[in-house]
């Protein structure tokens, strides 16, 4: 347990009363060394009320503000509070907590200032609609061409990251699409990105807002906001 780094596991949370008692639950047995922190957004359920029964940091934002700045919340509480590592994991149980050490000992090894869990690195079980696979598999694409690395799974949101990922995300952290937006925007800035095969799970409780419709309409905006993106200044690295 020791020979893990300061670790602060971030959960942005909105209406997931029925998963967050199972999910910290499950972090504390597979990661023990680290602390967590729900960041509430705006939550209209027991979500914050579940989480502080359970002991945890609980972040209440006073509305919901996406899942941008949610945790963008929890990296600013990590640099704040000199975490070394800010894993970031879902509320609903569809991110395996066994799979935190895999993030972190592959953080560790130090090629790398983030490491992203992907689904389709390697074959491992796991399906998902055919409509949704082929639209992260055209986003997937297009940002392997416009970072020059290879991306298997772009709006994966597990992810661990070190301290100087932790430093850049804290200040500047893509609000409307993170996940794919926030893979082009820490390449751009130096940062070492790096992918791990990682198992996903069905959702633990709750339901899922995402339909096919609303998922090609996803797709078209990332798109659209990558691009964008791309035609501003890249972001510069804090100094050491």
């Amino acid at each position: 347990m020791n020979a893990f780094p300061k670790t602060l596991i971030i959960i942005p949370a909105l209406n997931e009363a029925d998963s967050i008692a199972y999910v910290i639950g499950q972090i504390r047995e597979h990661a023990p060394w680290a602390d967590i922190a729900v960041v509430n957004d705006g939550s209209n359920d027991a979500t914050a009320a579940i989480a502080e029964s359970c002991g945890v940091i609980v972040l209440n934002l006073p509305f919901n503000v996406g899942i941008g700045a949610a945790v963008q919340t929890g990296f600013i509480y990590a640099e704040r509070y000199g975490y070394d590592v800010a894993v970031q994991t879902d509320g609903d149980g569809q991110h395996p907590p066994s799979e935190i050490p895999v993030l972190v000992q592959a953080l560790m090894e130090g090629d790398a200032d983030v490491i992203i869990g992907s689904r389709f690195l390697a074959e491992r079980g796991y399906r998902t609609p055919w409509t949704r696979r082929l639209g992260i598999l055209i986003l997937a694409l297009i940002i392997s061409f416009v970072t020059g690395r290879r991306c298997t799974d772009p709006t994966s949101g597990f992810r661990a990251s070190n301290r100087r990922a932790i430093r850049l995300c804290a200040r500047l952290y893509p609000h409307d699409y993170p996940e794919p937006e926030a893979v082009v925007l820490l390449q751009r800035a130096g940062l070492r990105l790096r992918e791990v095969s990682v198992l996903m799970s069905a959702r633990y409780g709750g339901k899922s807002s995402i339909t096919p419709l609303r998922s090609g309409i996803y797709m078209v905006k990332v798109i659209l906001a990558i691009f964008i993106g791309l035609l501003r200044r890249a972001p510069v690295l804090d100094p050491e």
